[in-house]
């Protein structure tokens, strides 16, 4: 499976607290629900094109606790998003998390590099890490990336947690890009080895 990042970022990189007012406010983020406004049609009939190529969910703790708490409780089986979310399997990354009590999850507390590496070995189309910074930092930093999904939002907050924060340097070829009505862009990437240089 390719492992694809999809991430909900605000101009000036921060990607914490999209969804609701009090989803994270950890180091006393106080802009949660800032991307909200900004959703439209064009928005939710991408990501259910995006929710349907999915084959295996990968999450960090956060963000699967916000999921757990949502997508269980969707039952309408015309709610495409939902009924594949509620169905494909789910792996949590967690040194803490003991339990799931979301349907087919699995919980990855050791040898998490390794794990993941044999998760993408598997067949299928995508292994989708949807939010989880942490998560994702820790998978940049092991080169198991195979695709950026970046939704850039006409917003700037100026604190926040960041996607890209003590990485290494990377260069990327874009893959595709949309627009929605409401100004999002969503940028696809695939990392493309170290940046190059030059002068003029």
């Amino acid at each position: 499976m390719k492992l694809t990042v999809q991430t909900f970022l605000t101009l000036d990189g921060v990607m914490q607290s999209p969804g609701k007012p009090d989803e994270d406010p950890r180091g006393g983020f106080t802009h949660g629900g800032w991307q909200f406004p900004l959703l439209d049609d064009d928005a939710f009939r991408y990501n259910s094109g995006v929710i349907g190529n999915a084959d295996a969910l990968l999450l960090g703790r956060t963000t699967y606790e916000i999921f757990a708490g949502h997508w269980p409780h969707v039952t309408d089986e015309s709610n495409t998003v939902a009924t594949r979310l509620n169905t494909i399997p789910k792996y949590v990354v967690s040194t803490t998390l003991k339990s799931t009590g979301w349907h087919n999850s699995t919980v990855i507390n050791e040898d998490i590099a390794g794990s993941i590496a044999k998760l993408k070995a598997e067949p299928g189309n995508e292994l989708q890490v949807h939010g989880s910074g942490r998560l994702a930092a820790s998978l940049m930093a092991n080169d198991l990336v195979d695709e950026y999904r970046l939704w850039i939002n006409p917003v700037v907050l100026g604190s926040g947690q960041r996607l890209f924060t003590d990485t290494k340097p990377l260069g990327f070829q874009l893959t595709d890009v949309t627009t929605t009505g409401r100004g999002v862009i969503i940028a696809s990437y695939r990392p493309a080895g170290a940046p190059t240089y030059g002068s003029f």
